[in-house]
């Protein structure tokens, strides 16, 4: 049997995926934005994804993690940014739009709020017009991934820009982890050897791209929004670690995430190799 490999559509995920082939990967690629992953993860159509931290929270008795590896900010992100007519200490009471793609992002936003700047209730909407129009009609809106880049680049008609990640930080002085890589249980007994040899895989693809970004994003980069230079900033913001401040983050998330009833229950991390 072949794993079958979420891949997440966004820069952010290039340094695991463009050598992972070349490291021995020989399973089945599987591309989608992260709820489209959340969904086929949840409904088995894949085995194994960089998926929604949110995700795992809301089912973590059906997952395990893959342990080392997430997608997380230590301090700010770039890619996970509320744009607002007015400064966010006057937002409240107004709708926030969404484009849909993340849960976790949309409940970070939503944590952050509540806990950090005391607003009783947070009203989000995902428009059936594109975002982008709402955006550059000053509305506030919240974007992730390429689309939040694009967005910064081009300064949003001069909204206001909060990174997420940054704001996290600023209040709990934790890395915000956004995506880890989640692992049905239900293949724990079959596909161990697989998800120990992409385990590997990974550390070295990892290697491999961080060992020259520079290359890699002119292999990448044909894109007017971004530069090379640019992608390369991007890719040294984000900590594709999971070490113990990761979990601590993420455990605090998951705690705020109860207590403002986003979750039904405080989540239980566990990995492949202790369950294996």
């Amino acid at each position: 049997m072949k794993l079958k490999l979420g891949h997440i559509d966004y820069l952010n995920c290039t340094p695991m995926f463009h050598y992972l082939n070349q490291c021995g990967f020989d399973g089945t690629t599987i591309h989608g934005v992260p709820s489209e992953l959340n969904q086929m993860l949840s409904q088995g159509e894949i085995d194994v994804s960089p998926s929604s931290s949110f995700e795992y929270g809301c089912r973590f008795k059906d997952y395990v993690l893959l342990p080392e590896h997430s997608i997380s900010a230590l301090h700010c992100v770039k890619s996970v940014l509320l744009f607002s007519p007015v400064l966010i200490e006057e937002l409240e009471g107004q709708c926030i739009y969404l484009t849909g793609e993340s849960a976790t992002s949309v409940n970070l936003l939503r944590v952050l709020l509540r806990e950090y700047y005391g607003w009783s209730a947070v009203e989000c909407h995902v428009p059936e017009q594109k975002i982008e129009e709402l955006l550059y009609n000053k509305k506030p809106v919240l974007l992730i991934g390429d689309r939040a880049l694009i967005a910064a680049s081009k300064k949003a008609a001069n909204l206001y820009q909060y990174d997420l990640a940054q704001l996290w930080y600023h209040f709990t002085q934790l890395p915000f982890v956004f995506a880890l890589w989640i692992v049905r249980r239900q293949i724990l007994g079959t596909m161990s050897a697989e998800l120990l040899r992409l385990q590997q895989q990974l550390v070295v693809s990892r290697k491999m791209a961080f060992d020259d970004l520079n290359s890699l994003a002119l292999t990448v980069t044909e894109k007017e929004w971004i530069t090379p230079e640019q992608l390369v900033e991007y890719w040294q913001s984000i900590s594709y670690n999971l070490d113990e401040r990761h979990i601590k983050g993420l455990t605090l998330f998951f705690e705020l995430c109860v207590k403002y009833g986003y979750l039904s229950e405080m989540p239980e991390i566990a990995f492949v190799d202790n369950d294996s």
